[in-house]
């Protein structure tokens, strides 16, 4: 079996395949502080829970937390006794990777326009939402051409309430309507449908520099709570998507 870890700047998303079913998948949250042993103590103990301790065998892992990287594959080498795969955009993929500077490519990017390339049709965009929003896009030529990268819905309520004396912290939901009246009730409005609105407008101005429409998939914790106000509806919505491009990465470089 396999063990996936994306390591994202708030969470670290973990997942066990066989062979291309996720068996178990595990989320925590991202601290730079915590050292090798603790992580690996960790993963031990979670695959040990599940009595697949034993069953693992290879690692890999995509990272866009620099100090973590070494850290993860220190605890999975000391713990599990395996070494990981890191991916990079050195790594073979089953896209071209065609923006002006490869290597400021997210291993993440990666792993989501490998799992689109491999499960949908192309072209295709892949809408991420972790503490960033991006997208993804593979044209039909089966090159990664880059995307978008935008501030998160998370990182919009933080700010809110940090760089304005009035505005409270709040929690990412559904925003019953347009126009809110109360203050939470417009701050989210403004979040979360103003989000909604974004996305509808880049995927238009992103089908028209293709010059055709795309497969749009969604990925990240806030797909379900966006697309209720999406006009262009998402194709997919696939929660699994990165820990799934981590998994078609591995088998791609181990044949």
């Amino acid at each position: 079996m396999l063990l996936t870890i994306d390591i994202g700047n708030t969470n670290i998303t973990l997942g066990v395949f066989n062979n291309d079913t996720i068996v178990r998948s595990w989320r925590l949250s991202t601290d730079i502080t915590r050292t090798e042993d603790e992580y690996g103590v960790f993963i031990k103990n979670i695959l040990k829970e599940y009595n697949l301790d034993k069953e693992v065998k290879y690692a890999v892992i995509s990272s866009v937390v620099v100090q973590l990287t070494e850290k993860l594959q220190i605890a999975v080498q000391k713990y599990i006794g395996i070494e990981s795969l890191i991916v990079s955009h050195k790594i073979k993929t089953n896209v071209s990777l065609k923006t002006d500077i490869p290597s400021q490519i997210g291993a993440d990017r990666i792993a989501n326009a490998c799992a689109a390339m491999e499960l949908y049709s192309i072209p295709a965009i892949v809408v991420d939402f972790g503490t960033a929003t991006s997208f993804d896009i593979v044209n039909s030529n089966k090159e990664f051409i880059g995307g978008i990268i935008t501030a998160g819905m998370k990182i919009q309520a933080e700010a809110l309430s940090s760089k304005t004396s009035k505005l409270p912290k709040l929690n990412i939901e559904l925003a019953e309507n347009v126009i809110g009246r109360n203050t939470i009730d417009a701050m989210l409005s403004g979040i979360v449908r103003g989000h909604a609105a974004m996305i509808d407008g880049l995927l238009t101005e992103c089908e028209k520099e293709l010059g055709q429409k795309a497969t749009v998939i969604a990925t990240g914790g806030y797909s379900s709570v966006i697309s209720k106000y999406l006009k262009r509806k998402f194709d997919y919505i696939n929660p699994d998507l990165t820990l799934i491009g981590l998994n078609i990465i591995y088998k791609l470089n181990n044949k």
